[in-house]
């Protein structure tokens, strides 16, 4: 093991507690090299017209990047930050610094899988090895009661095996310190500017600060658990269907472990059942729409999704669609939805399946239009949930639809007109511009 050195790419594992390539590479090699990528890939133009990542969730990501950049040098190491192709820099940086293999977390979209196979096919032209690991999920690959290609497509199935058969791994330790090569160049973050962004302006409605990082995301999971206290039990469990808890934004960049998460909660229940938790529940959610990606691949993003139905073309052109992402429909509810993510990049569940049914039902547009648009401003935006919820509102995400929790979409048929969360967020309202009758 003498002078072996491991390069360990953080992509969308932006912390060093639970990380199992973090620690396997201090294991395994005298020095780690730590190095994040600023993929220009992320921040180009969609075939829409859309950002790809928006300023809100950009802002967030740089923030991220910052804390991790920061938790390392309380271990005495150091975060290579650079601009470009990962393709071309890891390798580079590989040569460079005379790396032996270089270790990241496998990913399950296709775009983000076609980079890691630029980046391995790159690596092996230099004769090094790409070694992948799994760490986004809450339930491991290896421990699940069915081989991937067996998932059942029902999320109502894959939870109840997945409880009754499988268990959640212990977190991954720490490590206490990271011996890094001396480094001539660290890079300094690029600003929203570099990325072809302008900052987002600050919306006095917002009633939540978002900041990036690993050690936020602590606290507001701490925070989180220690409200618990003050709800109401139900079956067994802490009820908290009214106050979220806001830790989607971290999950999806890493920032906060999943089996962190769940460990944390079961320990404060002190024993007591935990499947009827809202947060575990959403935790099972993101990982059923990984595993079901990982079964189906490209197939969800398909116009009839994972289905055998041929789907009907959508009628709803670009105009009903501009309407619809500029909260300029006349429907109340959806509009002030709509207003909402535009402001502060993140809306509740209950209003995303409301606005997504509102587009695919009413104004009959293409599904995957909306899901690129929330791709664009959702501050917790990760492919396998975004695009999965999409396909499960649109109806092609399976046959069997799991329509109880999907119930909340039937509010779109009679939006409310007046409530304190369309004054706040729909000041002024126009029945008589409304495109549909309600």
């Amino acid at each position: 093991m003498s002078g072996k050195t491991i390069l360990v790419w953080f992509r969308n594992d932006l912390r060093i507690h639970d990380n199992e390539i973090l620690l396997e590479a201090t294991k395994k090699a005298d020095k780690v090299l730590p190095v994040y990528c600023f993929d220009p890939f992320y921040f180009k133009k969609t075939d829409i017209g859309l950002d790809k990542t928006g300023s809100i969730r950009a802002r967030f990501l740089l923030e991220s990047v910052a804390s991790l950049r920061k938790n390392l040098h309380k271990l005495g190491s150091e975060l290579i930050v650079r601009t470009g192709d990962p393709a071309e820099i890891i390798p580079q940086l590989a040569q460079q610094y005379q790396v032996s293999e270089v270790y990241h977390h496998r990913e399950v979209a296709y775009e983000e899988t076609e980079i890691s196979e630029a980046v391995e096919t790159a690596l092996w032209k230099i004769k090094l090895n790409l070694k992948h690991f799994i760490g986004h999920t809450l339930y491991h690959k290896e421990d699940l009661p069915f081989p991937i290609k067996d998932i059942p497509d029902s999320f109502a199935t894959f939870k109840k095996k997945i409880e009754r058969d499988s268990d959640v791994r212990p977190c991954i330790e720490t490590p206490r310190h990271i011996i890094t090569p001396e480094i001539a160049e660290a890079g300094e973050l690029p600003t929203l500017g570099d990325l072809g962004l302008r900052a987002p302006d600050a919306d006095p409605r917002a009633d939540f600060h978002y900041e990036g990082g690993e050690t936020a995301a602590l606290r507001q999971m701490h925070q989180y658990i220690s409200s618990l206290d003050n709800m109401p039990l139900h079956k067994g469990a802490r009820h908290m269907s009214d106050a979220p808890s806001r830790l989607s934004a971290w999950i999806s960049l890493g920032c906060l472990s999943q089996r962190m998460v769940y460990h944390e909660v079961t320990k404060h229940a002190n024993g007591a059942h935990t499947s009827g938790s809202p947060l575990i529940l959403e935790l099972l959610w993101r990982d059923y729409f990984r595993f079901m990606f990982k079964k189906h691949g490209r197939q969800f993003f398909n116009a009839d999704g994972i289905t055998d139905d041929l789907a009907q073309p959508a009628a709803g052109g670009d105009d009903v669609f501009e309407l619809w992402k500029n909260g300029h429909t006349g429907v109340p509810f959806v509009d002030a939805a709509m207003h909402e993510l535009n402001a502060t990049g993140y809306i509740a569940n209950n209003k995303r399946q409301i606005v997504a049914a509102f587009l695919i039902n009413t104004l009959k547009a293409d599904w995957r239009k909306g899901a690129a648009y929330f791709e664009e401003k959702l501050i917790d935006y990760s492919p396998a949930s975004n695009f999965g919820n999409w396909a499960f509102v649109a109806g092609v995400a399976n046959h069997t639809r799991d329509n109880r929790y999907f119930a909340s979409v039937k509010l779109a048929e009679k939006p409310e007109t007046e409530s304190d969360f369309i004054s706040t967020w729909l000041p002024e309202i126009n029945d008589s511009n409304s495109l549909v009758e309600v």
